[in-house]
């Protein structure tokens, strides 16, 4: 089997995380990107053949991968970017989810596989490919769609299957209205029946047979979406679909609100998405950085990443990134810091006396914020996130649901004060 990873289009509702990088280059976890984790899902279930596809904004996704994922020559593994181009007959860039494989399929032929594995590159959640892979062997299948249960609030978001008691999917629809879910029920497991969560989603993850996608392909050479186009299409054609039913945690980091919940629950006393496991790996670019450090600063549900200097009073439900400063007595609440991309030296500090430095500065608040890399925020500032707030996209922040997002680079003068201002 070989990966193919979809790099994401432009990723406009993860704006400004995706003004200089794509989706998946965007960091999470205060040390990592989310791209590491489809790869990671990759190499811990034994795939080790992988193909990136990128388009926007990719030269930070392309450092990040050449960097990190490098195998030696007895592994015949590799990660390696498919970037969108033009070619003798086709002038035109990716167009969707399905003509982003379809163009890059050429650069599969001088590779051995039966099955192709197609992830996205934007999600959060830990899957053996390999439990997968078996299901669609055994039940002699053409596609395999990877489904999770969701409730009747959640299921006009996603793609919806029709799954009989064989796991057949004989019906799709593409975001149904409310009015339409009571006929697009399913068979599901005893614990989604309780939460009633009856209707199957698919995940954007899918099992190709070799043949079966190539001749998708060639009946429908105008088709560009798997979820709008191929899916239906193969199912109207009588092709073996079906689903693969998981229930463990996944999430879509598809807006400013959901990347920031997703990062915050993993702060959690027990987190749904689990880090610190032996099997479920998650790599990514080894820094060679020294441990974080605290100074008298009281520290409640973070993670807080290598070479960190924390001097702040208090840190709580944050996530503190690699090379972050924090200044003395300052509060960091429910905040997303995703540290900086070189350490300031001392000389750098003592010779620009009047300069901000990177990271946050003494005496200041910041609470319901995402903090994106080598920001400079001075002393006595207060940035603070409401749910009241409108939304609005300023030179060095945007406001988005009530977060506050200070842009990368921006600099945020000594005694500003952002949002709603507590007492």
């Amino acid at each position: 089997m070989i990966s193919l990873i979809l790099g994401g289009g432009a990723g406009t509702r993860l704006y400004p995380l995706t003004a200089q990088r794509s989706k998946p280059a965007v960091s999470i976890g205060g040390k990592y990107r989310l791209i590491d984790i489809p790869i990671s899902n990759c190499l811990n279930s034994g795939l080790k053949r992988m193909f990136v596809l990128t388009q926007y904004n990719s030269a930070s996704l392309n450092k990040h991968i050449k960097n990190t994922f490098s195998f030696d020559a007895f592994t015949h593994g590799f990660v390696d970017i498919l970037a969108a181009e033009q070619t003798y007959g086709n002038d035109q860039w990716f167009q969707g989810t399905a003509d982003a494989v379809r163009q890059s399929m050429h650069h599969l032929i001088n590779h051995d596989y039966d099955y192709i594995l197609i992830l996205s590159g934007d999600q959060l959640y830990q899957m053996n490919f390999e439990e997968m892979a078996n299901f669609h062997i055994e039940h002699g299948a053409d596609l395999t769609i990877a489904t999770i249960p969701v409730d009747a609030r959640d299921a006009p978001s996603f793609g919806i299957m029709k799954v009989d008691q064989d796991k057949s999917i004989p019906r799709f629809i593409e975001k149904p209205s409310k009015d339409l879910l009571a006929e697009w029920e399913s068979p599901v497991g005893e614990k989604s029946q309780k939460q009633k969560r009856n209707y199957l989603a698919s995940m954007g993850i899918y099992i190709f047979n070799k043949k079966a996608l190539a001749e998708l392909f060639e009946e429908n050479p105008n088709a560009v979406d798997f979820g709008k186009e191929i899916i239906p299409l193969a199912i109207n054609t009588g092709r073996k679909v079906v689903s693969f039913e998981y229930d463990g945690y996944w999430t879509d980091i598809g807006n400013i609100r959901s990347f920031f919940e997703a990062n915050l629950e993993l702060t959690d006393d027990i987190p749904q998405f689990n880090l610190f496991d032996n099997r479920n790996i998650v790599f990514t670019h080894a820094r060679m950085l020294p441990p974080g450090k605290f100074l008298k600063t009281i520290v409640d549900h973070a993670l807080i990443a290598d070479g960190a200097i924390v001097h702040a009073s208090s840190v709580q439900r944050s996530i503190v990134g690699i090379r972050s400063r924090i200044g003395k007595n300052t509060v960091l609440k429910n905040t997303i810091m995703m540290g900086n991309d070189y350490f300031e030296s001392l000389e750098e500090i003592v010779m620009n006396p009047d300069r901000i430095n990177m990271g946050v500065g003494a005496d200041s608040h910041i609470e319901n914020c995402i903090l994106d890399k080598n920001v400079r925020i001075g002393d006595n500032v207060k940035i603070i996130g409401e749910e009241n707030l409108e939304n609005m996209d300023m030179p060095e922040y945007t406001i988005v649901d009530g977060i506050i997002v200070v842009k990368k680079n921006a600099v945020i003068p000594s005694g500003s004060q952002i949002g709603y201002l507590k007492d």
